[in-house]
């Protein structure tokens, strides 16, 4: 099944799919104002509603679609329109490995909200545990390969810090913001030991390589993975292949989907280039997903 949030008319859409092909879609209300991201699992959703005072709303997936789960709505505490600006939008929502724990960045408050969860799919506490986020303007969200250690992407000054998130949704920073050296660090993806950033604001990847001690450090000296290109540029989110030996980056500005193996050494190698898609102006291309 493919979840899809649909922020301009406050709905999730799921599919079935089949192949090459999505079939079955069903589309139901997200339980909020402006939904910009999703996390599962298991057999549960939890979607991150952006505008107001921003919420998760979670749901039951089943045969035949979403399923809303009663009780499991829980309110963000933000001050947003109900069409948020980019930049006080929250940013991501996530589930701890464990499925322990639920994760949310804001941006403009500069915290990482966590929720405690019960086994049954519901949050444990009315309010979200916060935490002030050690870099500014916290946005994705990613884990190690053990699950014990999470890493978040601040984009104001392009960093990553890697906290330890405890069972009652308090989180203890195991590495202070590690600085890439390039603009405005939005997305974060691992592939195996090494996790892959898109720097929206000059369209390069940096590259990052997490030792066995769990210490995080940068791929090479420069911070960037692999060439910027011409054609490539607006990088507003990445994917990797379930196998971890391919990293999707797609280019909202110039319209196109680059994709690029994973060398031994952490660097990346293009090997196609998928054009002609929406560009950014005419249609919001946003999001990627690889399975």
């Amino acid at each position: 099944m493919l979840l899809a949030v649909n922020a301009g008319s406050n709905t999730v859409t799921s599919f079935r799919v089949e192949g090459r092909k999505l079939t079955d879609r069903k589309v139901v209300g997200s339980g909020g104002e402006f939904p910009a991201s999703v996390a599962v699992y298991g057999n549960v959703a939890y979607v991150m509603n952006a505008g107001g005072e921003g919420s998760i709303q979670g749901f039951k997936i089943t045969g035949r679609g979403l399923k809303p789960l009663t009780g499991s709505h829980r309110s963000l505490g933000l001050d947003n329109e109900n069409i948020p600006l980019f930049s006080s939008s929250p940013g991501e929502v996530e589930f701890t490995p464990d499925g322990r724990n639920l994760v949310v960045t804001t941006k403009s408050n500069n915290t990482v909200e966590v929720f405690p969860m019960r086994r049954n799919g519901l949050p444990a506490v009315a309010e979200p545990v916060i935490n002030n986020s050690a870099g500014g303007v916290p946005f994705a969200i990613s884990f190690d390969r053990t699950g014990k250690r999470m890493l978040v992407a601040e984009a104001e000054k392009s960093t990553v810090t890697t906290y330890k998130v405890r069972r009652d949704g308090r989180l203890k920073v195991v590495q202070e913001p590690l600085a890439n050296g390039q603009e405005t660090l939005c997305w974060l993806e691992r592939a195996g030991d090494y996790f892959y950033g898109g720097n929206t604001g000059n369209s390069v990847v940096t590259g990052y390589r997490m030792d066995r001690d769990g210490r995080l450090s940068l791929t090479n000296e420069v911070g960037i993975a692999t060439p910027p290109s011409a054609n490539s540029q607006g990088v507003i989110d990445l994917a990797v292949t379930a196998d971890e030996k391919f990293v999707y980056v797609q280019n909202a500005v110039s319209g196109t989907v680059d994709g690029f193996r994973v060398e031994a050494n952490g660097s990346l190698t293009k090997v196609t280039t998928a054009e002609g898609l929406p560009a950014f102006a005419e249609s919001g291309m946003e999001g990627i997903v690889a399975v």
